[in-house]
């Protein structure tokens, strides 16, 4: 990647604590890193998974994430063992607006389905093997 690059970090949402230290690590090596929603103000609680959240805060969300992608170059995807975890699946949205709008694809992990097989993605096991090739 190009120092400079904007950067969308896609992952559960679970995980946002650990990928601020991913985010930090990219800024200081000259990065922009887009992602909003790994600070924290992107939660929706248990209780109201689906339905019972409020749209509202749902359409706003979504919105956010769906600009930070677009004002991405690059979208990192840090994927889950097969079957490890339930999930709402955004990161899996997030990753096909990537592929649809021609962004540089990077998965973190598993090849979670077939779009991570692409010629086109880079693929990574764990973050220190990304930063040792990519940065």
């Amino acid at each position: 990647m190009i120092k400079g690059s904007k950067v969308y970090l896609a992952s559960r949402y679970t995980k946002h604590v650990e990928l601020q230290t991913y985010a930090a690590e990219l800024s200081s090596n000259g990065y922009i890193v887009t992602s909003r929603w790994i600070w924290g103000s992107h939660q929706i609680s248990d209780e109201g998974l689906s339905l019972q959240a409020e749209e509202s805060k749902r359409i706003v969300f979504a919105n956010e994430d769906f600009i930070d992608i677009r004002n991405a170059d690059a979208v990192i995807n840090f994927t889950e063992v097969p079957r490890s975890c339930n999930s709402r699946g955004g990161r899996h949205v997030e990753f096909g607006l990537a592929l649809a709008w021609k962004k540089r694809c990077i998965v973190i992990g598993h090849r979670e389905n077939i779009f991570h097989c692409l010629p086109s993605v880079s693929f990574y096991n764990d973050w220190e093997h990304f930063m040792n090739f990519e940065i």
